[in-house]
């Protein structure tokens, strides 16, 4: 994937119904689905870019910051999903990674997950509403607001979101 930017507006700081996502911990412990499918999961088509910022993040002082877009349209579930033939909500989320030599090759590993179908699913939330979500792969979401609502600064979290991708085989 490339740098690219888009003209529409990205609601990057909101989360499906305004809350953030579950915590690194809570993501690592348990997917979605309850299940991780070795090759490919149950993504639905989407799109992944980024570009670069020239700002830092809060433990990051000497880099740039590279905000990774993620645009899932509203659709139609497949088979692969919890409710094959109806619809879901589609999500814009924007996730942040300083523009380090680590921060590059995480990046790297999330399009490589991106492009396996493992970063995101569909799961229907507290509402009843099927829509896309993140699977058990950390993302975080706000660029300065503490690790505790998937922000920074996190010192681990490079090293955490490595060590995952690994354990879903991807490296």
């Amino acid at each position: 994937m490339g740098s690219s930017q888009s003209s529409d507006k990205l609601h990057c700081n909101r989360y499906l119904n305004g809350q953030g996502p579950p915590s690194l911990v809570q993501q690592a412990k348990e997917d979605v689905n309850g299940t991780y499918r070795a090759g490919h999961g149950s993504q639905p088509e989407g799109q992944m870019t980024w570009v670069i910022l020239h700002r830092d993040l809060p433990g990051f002082p000497n880099d740039n910051t590279v905000q990774i877009n993620y645009i899932f349209p509203d659709g139609i579930q497949t088979k692969k999903h919890p409710n094959p033939g109806q619809p879901y909500a589609g999500i814009r989320l924007c996730a942040y990674l300083p523009d380090s030599r680590e921060g590059r090759k995480v990046r790297k590993l999330l399009d490589k997950a991106f492009n396996q179908q493992l970063l995101f699913t569909v799961a229907t939330n507290q509402d009843g509403k099927d829509m896309v979500t993140t699977t058990s792969i950390p993302l975080k979401t706000q660029p300065d607001a503490g690790s505790k609502v998937d922000g920074y600064p996190d010192s681990e979290y490079l090293k955490t979101v490595r060590q995952i991708l690994k354990d879903k085989g991807v490296e």
